[in-house]
Protein backbone atom coordinates (compact mmCIF):
# COMPACT_ATOMS: atom_id res chain seq x y z
CA UNK A 1 0.00 0.00 0.00
CA UNK A 2 1.39 3.31 -1.27
CA UNK A 3 2.30 5.91 1.77
CA UNK A 4 -0.75 8.13 3.21
CA UNK A 5 0.20 11.96 2.03
CA UNK A 6 -3.43 13.42 4.00
CA UNK A 7 -6.46 11.54 5.56
CA UNK A 8 -9.74 14.13 5.34
CA UNK A 9 -11.81 13.34 7.98
CA UNK A 10 -15.52 14.17 8.56
CA UNK A 11 -18.88 13.16 10.45
CA UNK A 12 -22.51 13.66 9.05
CA UNK A 13 -25.74 13.55 11.22
CA UNK A 14 -29.23 13.67 9.49
CA UNK A 15 -28.43 12.82 5.81
CA UNK A 16 -28.83 15.49 2.78
CA UNK A 17 -32.49 16.79 3.38
CA UNK A 18 -31.92 17.87 6.95
CA UNK A 19 -28.11 17.37 8.24
CA UNK A 20 -25.43 18.57 9.72
CA UNK A 21 -21.37 18.02 8.51
CA UNK A 22 -18.22 18.97 9.85
CA UNK A 23 -14.92 18.19 9.87
CA UNK A 24 -12.80 17.21 12.26
CA UNK A 25 -10.72 20.10 12.25
CA UNK A 26 -13.75 22.15 12.04
CA UNK A 27 -12.66 23.55 9.00
CA UNK A 28 -15.85 22.77 7.35
CA UNK A 29 -19.06 23.36 8.96
CA UNK A 30 -22.36 22.81 6.79
CA UNK A 31 -25.25 22.40 7.03
CA UNK A 32 -26.94 19.81 4.48
CA UNK A 33 -30.32 20.55 2.81
CA UNK A 34 -31.98 19.40 -0.26
CA UNK A 35 -32.44 22.21 -3.04
CA UNK A 36 -35.44 23.52 -4.11
CA UNK A 37 -35.16 21.66 -7.62
CA UNK A 38 -35.67 18.31 -5.06
CA UNK A 39 -38.48 19.75 -3.19
CA UNK A 40 -36.26 21.14 -0.57
CA UNK A 41 -35.93 24.99 1.29
CA UNK A 42 -32.27 25.26 -0.40
CA UNK A 43 -31.28 26.60 2.98
CA UNK A 44 -28.03 24.48 3.35
CA UNK A 45 -25.72 23.01 0.72
CA UNK A 46 -25.72 19.65 -0.63
CA UNK A 47 -23.36 16.78 -1.37
CA UNK A 48 -23.60 17.98 -5.19
CA UNK A 49 -22.40 21.37 -4.83
CA UNK A 50 -19.80 19.99 -2.09
CA UNK A 51 -18.25 17.32 -4.83
CA UNK A 52 -18.39 20.30 -7.55
CA UNK A 53 -16.28 22.80 -5.38
CA UNK A 54 -14.13 19.79 -4.09
CA UNK A 55 -13.54 18.26 -8.35
CA UNK A 56 -12.82 21.81 -9.53
CA UNK A 57 -10.18 22.31 -6.10
CA UNK A 58 -8.64 19.00 -6.46
CA UNK A 59 -8.35 19.68 -10.75
CA UNK A 60 -6.81 23.37 -10.47
CA UNK A 61 -4.18 21.35 -7.99
CA UNK A 62 -3.51 18.67 -10.84
CA UNK A 63 -3.87 21.92 -13.48
CA UNK A 64 -0.46 23.59 -11.60
CA UNK A 65 1.61 20.72 -11.58
CA UNK A 66 1.16 19.80 -15.01
CA UNK A 67 1.81 23.28 -15.78
CA UNK A 68 5.21 22.91 -13.62
CA UNK A 69 6.21 20.09 -15.22
CA UNK A 70 5.43 21.67 -18.75
CA UNK A 71 6.84 24.97 -17.80
CA UNK A 72 3.92 27.19 -18.60
CA UNK A 73 1.91 30.05 -16.68
CA UNK A 74 -1.41 28.76 -15.54
CA UNK A 75 -2.01 30.15 -12.16
CA UNK A 76 -5.03 32.49 -13.23
CA UNK A 77 -7.04 29.45 -14.27
CA UNK A 78 -10.81 29.30 -13.73
CA UNK A 79 -12.54 26.07 -13.45
CA UNK A 80 -16.75 26.33 -13.72
CA UNK A 81 -17.67 22.92 -12.14
CA UNK A 82 -21.14 21.38 -13.24
CA UNK A 83 -22.16 18.13 -11.23
CA UNK A 84 -25.62 16.78 -12.20
CA UNK A 85 -27.66 14.29 -10.15
CA UNK A 86 -29.58 11.84 -12.64
CA UNK A 87 -31.71 8.78 -11.97
CA UNK A 88 -29.87 5.37 -13.26
CA UNK A 89 -33.42 3.03 -14.76
CA UNK A 90 -32.31 0.93 -11.44
CA UNK A 91 -33.48 2.39 -8.84
CA UNK A 92 -30.62 4.44 -7.61
CA UNK A 93 -28.72 7.74 -8.99
CA UNK A 94 -25.58 8.56 -10.36
CA UNK A 95 -23.17 11.62 -11.07
CA UNK A 96 -22.04 13.37 -13.90
CA UNK A 97 -20.01 15.88 -14.62
CA UNK A 98 -18.76 18.90 -16.62
CA UNK A 99 -15.51 20.66 -15.91
CA UNK A 100 -14.86 24.28 -18.44
CA UNK A 101 -11.74 25.52 -17.60
CA UNK A 102 -9.76 28.44 -18.75
CA UNK A 103 -6.48 29.27 -18.76
CA UNK A 104 -6.05 32.86 -19.91
CA UNK A 105 -2.48 32.61 -19.76
CA UNK A 106 -2.32 29.66 -22.66
CA UNK A 107 -3.49 31.07 -25.62
CA UNK A 108 -2.45 28.33 -28.24
CA UNK A 109 -5.92 26.16 -28.11
CA UNK A 110 -3.74 22.91 -28.74
CA UNK A 111 -1.42 23.56 -25.79
CA UNK A 112 -4.48 24.14 -23.37
CA UNK A 113 -5.99 21.70 -24.11
CA UNK A 114 -2.82 18.77 -23.72
CA UNK A 115 -2.46 20.72 -20.16
CA UNK A 116 -6.15 20.18 -19.20
CA UNK A 117 -6.60 15.99 -20.85
CA UNK A 118 -2.61 15.62 -18.81
CA UNK A 119 -4.53 17.05 -15.65
CA UNK A 120 -7.09 14.77 -16.10
CA UNK A 121 -4.90 11.71 -15.81
CA UNK A 122 -3.09 13.43 -12.73
CA UNK A 123 -6.54 14.63 -10.42
CA UNK A 124 -7.47 11.93 -7.63
CA UNK A 125 -11.04 12.85 -8.16
CA UNK A 126 -10.58 12.24 -12.31
CA UNK A 127 -8.87 9.18 -11.56
CA UNK A 128 -11.37 8.34 -8.77
CA UNK A 129 -14.27 8.67 -11.20
CA UNK A 130 -12.97 7.42 -14.36
CA UNK A 131 -14.95 4.57 -15.64
CA UNK A 132 -17.43 5.39 -13.17
CA UNK A 133 -19.31 8.04 -14.19
CA UNK A 134 -19.73 10.83 -16.99
CA UNK A 135 -16.50 13.66 -17.31
CA UNK A 136 -17.05 16.03 -20.09
CA UNK A 137 -13.87 18.62 -20.35
CA UNK A 138 -13.20 21.74 -22.27
CA UNK A 139 -10.05 23.91 -21.98
CA UNK A 140 -10.43 27.16 -23.45
CA UNK A 141 -13.21 26.29 -25.14
CA UNK A 142 -12.73 23.51 -26.62
CA UNK A 143 -13.93 19.88 -26.23
CA UNK A 144 -11.25 17.71 -24.34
Amino acid sequence: MAKVLYSANATVSGGRANGHGRTDDGALDVQLRLPREMGGDGDGTNPEQLFAVGYAACFEGALGVVARRQKLEADDVTIESHVNLLPNGAGGFDLAVALNVTLPSIGDAAQAVEVVRAAHEVCPYSNATRGNIEVTLTANGAEV
